[in-house]
């Protein structure tokens, strides 16, 4: 990665803490970083703590007599390479969606002629509100990365997606939209299924599974972010849609395969639903629970096979990649896998742990060439450095 100057802005939210050790991994990789920080942030970390760490002063007002005597504001937001804004609070992102210009943060976005990146954080309901959604979605519309947040257990106490990600994730969030290739996949039309299905018993139970969609998900926003056009096809699952991905929701195997067939043809299909492999047989009725007899018996059908199928499609996209969820022998059973269903590659992990509905991820890459073993990463990162390996096959004129 080439040395870059980038323009830290930090929002005022619990999350700014973690601007520390950005800085600081900014800084190891070889950058310059100066920081901005807005009123709420000093309430969290202070201007001596990043200075110190930065090495550069740390800039806090519009006001600031000798900065805008030299306009400031202008030359620090056309110096930068990169301007990233972290922690993204609510307001934050609202106020720049609506080009608001009322301190030294917000001046410099909307003064800003360099590429933005968001990084979201807020509270779960304040991610998922409509207005949030609808600014987010602007952001993306006028060109601004925003990078997905992560999920788990917030510091007000709920759970749920809009915590800040990791700074190592951020990080290589940073090295992508520095890299002058960052829209390799441009043209591109890519097509991801994630999550779950559900199999309906009867009208009320149904077979499932413990997917939870994350990585999945996380896959389609790294390849949007790399310029494809990417359609997701979900199972039910509770997770925002990825900045700049086209989103189709399905619920059992059936539906999902269907949804697959309309979104072709694509140059890249990555598989990494967890389909049913059998649904019951159609019962209408709720199956009652009666005393002293038997429970009743499920009829199951077998599922189609959704990659398997792909691959034997006179519409096959040139590169199909498929996922396997194992508990033991992961890697032969892995390859077993990429030869029985005639995919490019198969990316396998072992989901004996806390895998599916965490938010790390130890994966092996299964190809013709052989096997790649990754160390666990946060799945954002995962997601980022195979969506770097699809835009290296598919490389070329699209």
């Amino acid at each position: 990665m080439t040395a870059a100057r980038i323009l830290l802005i930090v929002g005022g939210g619990i999350a700014a803490y973690k601007a520390c050790e950005l800085v600081r991994l900014i800084r190891k990789a070889g950058h310059e970083v100066r920081c901005v920080l807005t009123g709420g942030a000093q309430h969290f970390v202070t201007p001596m703590t990043l200075a110190a760490l930065s090495e550069q002063p740390v800039h806090t007002s519009l006001w600031d007599l000798k900065d805008e005597a030299e306009m400031g504001h202008i030359r620090l937001s056309r110096e930068a390479d990169l301007v990233v804004v972290c922690p993204a609070t609510a307001d934050l992102v609202a106020k720049m969606a609506a080009g608001i210009a009322d301190d030294l943060a917000t001046t410099l976005l909307l003064a800003t002629d360099k590429p933005v990146l968001a990084v979201p954080a807020m509270n779960v309901r304040m991610w998922q509100h409509a207005a949030t959604v609808r600014n987010v979605a602007r952001l993306s519309a006028d060109g601004i990365t925003v990078m997905t947040p992560d999920e788990g257990p917030m510091a007000c106490g709920e759970h749920g997606p809009g915590r800040l990600p990791e700074p190592a994730a951020i990080l290589a969030a940073i090295g992508q939209a520095l890299a002058p290739a960052a829209r390799r996949l441009a043209g591109r039309h890519i097509l991801v299924t994630a999550g779950p299905t559900h199999e309906p018993i009867d009208p009320v139970r149904y077979i499932a599974n413990r997917s939870s969609g994350k990585q999945g998900f996380a896959i389609a926003g790294a390849l949007a972010a790399l310029g494809a056009r990417v359609t997701l096809v979900a199972g039910p699952v509770a997770l925002a849609t990825p900045p700049g991905v086209t989103r189709t929701d399905v619920m059992t195997a059936l539906e999902m395969e269907a949804a697959v067939q309309r979104a072709l043809p694509a140059d890249a299909a990555i598989l990494v639903a967890a389909v049913a492999d059998w649904r019951v047989a159609a019962n209408g009725h709720k199956i009652k629970k009666r005393p002293g007899e038997a429970p009743a018996p499920l009829a199951l059908v077998e599922n189609p096979d959704i990659l398997a199928g792909l691959a034997q499609s006179p519409r096959r996209p040139a590169l199909l990649v498929g996922f396997a969820a194992e508990t033991d022998a992961v890697l032969a059973h892995a390859e077993a896998k990429r030869a029985r269903k005639g995919c490019d590659w198969i990316v396998a992990n072992d989901v004996s742990g806390d895998v599916m509905g965490g938010e790390t991820n130890a994966v092996h890459l299964v190809t013709a060439a052989g096997t790649e073993s990754w160390e666990r990463l946060a799945k954002a990162e995962v997601a980022r450095r195979l969506a770097a390996r699809i835009a290296d096959t598919l490389e070329g004129p699209a």
